[in-house]
């Protein structure tokens, strides 16, 4: 197990950016930053044991510095959407920035954790190598109450394992939501419509034409939205009605009680790739970045085309805030927040 460190960038005002290189000697190597505490690359090998990136990103921090659609980051204070950017809490209206389509919040609002640089540190285990992301968001960061001390821990190891843990403190109530949004193609090139998909969830949330959650669960049974087999991503997607048209839903995770358990299994059939995505939280959010346009380049000036990448996104519901029968995200004082996510990597024949 490796640990690297060097320093990534500067922002405009001065604040240096930190790079993290994790790798085994299994073939897999992850570099993270401190700037949104997110992953820049996310190498595994193929079926040949060749190496090749699998996540989409920027070479640069300067690209990372403007308005970028989530690539790799932690997401929050609350992932997702928020009805009208507006939620009650104690009886007192809380306004988030209505950042989607000016009519909603979407990730934490305008400023959210991805904007920030957080405080970080490198550590070497017996059997893996990880790095403490951490930060303190303020009370009244972006309208969400509360003093709110926030950790991200990405730790990697011997077994092909890329764990992401959350925690979080607060001194009011307050929501939260946590999760990584990295774009993942496991070909390393191309789309994305080929990759088998299967998801451990015989429900939704069905939304309107806002993406805004209904408030029903609905079985997957007998819709385009069915991954209870695996089957490939573009097999039903020209199914989806709207525009641009695609996958951006969130799936309850089947699950008997609380603790970790399998959400997800994606398989690329050429390159031999696999990812099992395992989580603690009750729902997953399946995008398969049907805005991206081919107006982003990405690393060596790649144009990120529609389906470049596909998010699976580990989380709480969507708008949980306004709908009372989803499970709450309201945050304590003196609880603690806690979450992970473990994506592995083994290889099929």
């Amino acid at each position: 197990m490796q640990l690297s460190e060097s320093i990534y960038g500067k922002t405009p005002e001065g604040q240096a950016v930190r790079q993290f290189t994790l790798s085994n000697n299994q073939g897999i190597t992850v570099k993270l930053i401190s700037f949104g505490a997110l992953i820049t690359e996310l190498q595994t090998p193929d079926r040949n044991g060749k190496p090749d990136e699998i996540t989409l990103g920027f070479d640069r921090l300067e690209d990372y510095l403007v308005n970028f659609p989530h690539f790799g980051c932690t997401v929050g204070r609350v992932a997702n959407r928020i009805n009208g950017g507006t939620f009650t809490l104690n009886g007192k209206t809380c306004r988030i920035p209505q950042n989607d389509h000016g009519r909603h919040s979407l990730h934490g609002g305008r400023k959210g954790f991805h904007k920030f640089v957080w405080d970080a540190a490198g550590r070497q285990q017996a059997d893996s190598v990880e790095v403490e992301f951490s930060r303190v968001s303020p009370d009244g960061e972006e309208g969400f109450p509360g003093n709110l001390s926030v950790k991200t821990t990405y730790s990697l190891n011997r077994q092909n394992e890329l764990a992401i843990r959350y925690t979080a403190t607060t001194d009011q109530p307050t929501p939260v939501n946590l999760t990584n949004h990295a774009y993942f193609n496991l070909a390393g090139k191309g789309d994305i419509l080929g990759h088998q998909l299967l998801i451990e969830a015989d429900q939704y949330t069905p939304v309107n034409a806002d993406l805004i959650p209904t408030g029903e669960l609905a079985g997957v049974a007998g819709t385009p939205l069915d991954f209870t087999h695996s089957h490939a991503i573009g097999e039903k997607i020209s199914l989806i009605p709207g525009t641009p048209g695609g996958y951006d839903n969130n799936y309850v995770i089947r699950r008997q009680g609380p603790g970790r358990v399998r959400a997800a299994r994606v398989h690329e059939p050429v390159s031999g790739r696999v990812m099992e995505i395992f989580a603690t939280q009750p729902g997953i959010q399946f995008y398969s970045g049907n805005f991206l346009d081919g107006t982003i380049a990405g690393r060596k000036g790649l144009a990120y085309q529609k389906h470049a990448g596909f998010c699976l996104e580990t989380q709480h519901f969507p708008d949980s805030v306004n709908q009372p029968r989803f499970p709450s995200i309201i945050l304590q004082p003196g609880q603690t927040y806690r979450h992970e996510t473990v994506h592995r990597f083994p290889v099929a024949g």
